[in-house]
């Protein structure tokens, strides 16, 4: 299930109000993903992944800038000999398919040194996704909403509709810290409650690709 289905069905579960009180708010927008990245259980998870991997977050950012370097020159190379009048075109294939080549070998081994700080990511996300749908709901009854919509299904809503502040608050409440060690069988996925959302990946985010080289 989606951070974007919890919040319609957090909204469709509420009660009815469609007959609220003068001047109280019947249609709110909120970001899911930002009330999750701002919440502070994430904060503090982030701050220990940080922490218990930074040996090999740091050993993926070196491997990552010396890729780089020595992919530069490969690539330099390259667009030189395809400016060239004449290119040899069997030449610039062969030299691309080895730059490639080890762009893929490059981002293995980085996924390799980045999967126990990713997979620490994922657990503690999960872990505060699935009380997301309670928090909305709390937040949908609390301020009369009867309608929840994201800020980007919108053309305008005044700063006051937006109530993700308010759904990280509630999810503070309910979810006040996490761990980031999942259990030996644990896979993403497993609360189906949740979506990790995508704007909250920290220093161990997938490896920056190496500047690559565009055929004719």
């Amino acid at each position: 299930m989606t951070i974007k289905t919890l919040l319609l069905a957090a909204a469709l579960v509420a009660p009815a109000l469609a007959a609220t009180a003068a001047g109280a708010q019947t249609i709110a927008v909120a970001n899911p993903e930002g009330a999750v990245a701002n919440s502070k259980a994430w904060s503090a998870a982030r701050a220990q992944i940080e922490t218990t991997y930074k040996a090999q977050l740091d050993q993926a950012n070196a491997r990552r800038e010396a890729v780089g370097r020595e992919l530069q020159p490969l690539v330099t190379a390259f667009n030189t000999a395809r400016a060239a009048p004449n290119a040899n075109q069997a030449a610039l294939q062969t030299q691309a398919q080895a730059i490639q080549t080890r762009e893929q070998a490059a981002q293995a081994e980085l996924s390799r040194l980045t999967a126990p700080a990713q997979r620490a990511q994922a657990y503690a996300i999960e872990q505060i996704s699935g009380r997301l749908s309670d928090a909305v709901q709390a937040v949908v009854r609390a301020r009369n909403v009867t309608m929840l919509v994201r800020p980007d299904a919108v053309l305008f809503a005044n700063p006051t509709a937006d109530v993700t502040a308010a759904i990280t608050t509630e999810l503070d409440r309910l979810v006040p810290s996490v761990g980031i060690t999942p259990p030996a069988n644990w896979q993403p996925g497993q609360q189906q409650q949740g979506a990790a959302p995508a704007a909250t990946a920290p220093a161990a985010t997938a490896p920056t690709r190496p500047a690559q080289p565009s055929g004719r």
